[in-house]
């Protein structure tokens, strides 16, 4: 039997084929259109306009109009699968291929699951008191 080497950083690959569930992150181009994101690009080619990513997040160039159409449906226009690890501000999910095939002990590598590095996983509430009173003082 062989066993799959697993990668310093699991977080960081694009897709996972570690069991038969076959996993793959995906990015929302919707999501980058209404963000404004600086790395989107436009051309215009054959007489439509494309977007696409400079950063090569996601590999495909997208007709804005078609694009524009799906949105305005109930599903809207969906996820196309990342190419390269997402940047912070991307619009991502897992897409699980098989889910049916996940075992009685879920996922062998969770870690594939996690946010992307420079995004916090948690959030720090400051509580700052008005200018005179100190926290530990009571009334």
């Amino acid at each position: 039997m062989q066993t799959a080497e697993l990668p310093l950083r699991p977080q960081d690959e694009v897709e996972c084929r570690r069991c038969g569930v076959h996993c793959d992150k995906v990015v929302y181009p919707a999501a980058c259109v209404a963000k404004s994101c600086p790395f989107l690009y436009a051309i215009e080619e054959f007489g439509h306009r494309y977007i696409g990513c400079m950063q090569n997040v996601f590999d495909v160039e997208i007709d804005v109009d078609l694009l524009a159409a799906a949105e305005r449906t109930q599903s809207g226009f969906g996820a196309v699968k990342a190419m390269r690890q997402p940047l912070p501000m991307c619009t991502t999910s897992v897409d699980h291929c098989y889910e049916n095939r996940t075992g009685e002990l879920g996922c062998v590598n969770p870690e594939f699951h996690e946010l992307p590095v420079g995004e916090p996983t948690f959030k720090i509430f400051a509580r700052i008191p008005p200018e005179g009173l100190q926290l530990d003082e009571r009334s």
